[in-house]
């Protein structure tokens, strides 16, 4: 049986005046992270990433880009995941709550962000060095 990295999504959901949303992780590991999670069975990426924002942060998202692809084999202590990140913009920014597998969830402005799990600084960090290019 071969052995292949599991496929997942992560979303950089980003408003100018509130910042970016996070949300606070239910499950191991704990932390606070990107919304995302993992694509299903028969599901392409844009949508997983579309359901698992709306299943973790009650928000309506509108993908705006592709960040990129995160594949390191030590970025999820649990697995070796593969991650394609998008960038997104909320319809309802308003109603972000915590869902699902995320105790919480909440907007946090880029220079004021907690520790992060997984390498999900880094993808902020990249994120924050290309802003220009992934918002309207």
């Amino acid at each position: 049986m071969p052995r292949n990295p599991y496929p997942t999504v992560d979303v950089v959901i980003f408003d100018p005046v509130r910042g970016v949303v996070l949300v606070e992780r239910r499950n191991e590991p704990l932390g606070w992270a990107l919304p995302g999670g993992f694509v299903d069975y028969g599901e392409n990426v844009e949508r997983a990433a579309v359901r698992e924002v709306l299943e973790e942060t009650g928000l309506r998202v509108t993908l705006t880009g592709l960040l990129g692809v995160y594949s390191a084999p030590d970025r999820d202590p649990r697995m070796h995941t593969m991650s394609v990140v998008f960038t997104g913009v909320a319809a309802n920014p308003e109603e972000v709550s915590g869902g699902d597998d995320a105790r919480s969830a909440g907007f946090f402005p880029l220079d004021g962000l907690p520790e992060l799990a997984f390498d999900h600084g880094r993808i902020v960090s990249d994120f924050a060095a290309g802003l220009g290019r992934y918002n309207p």
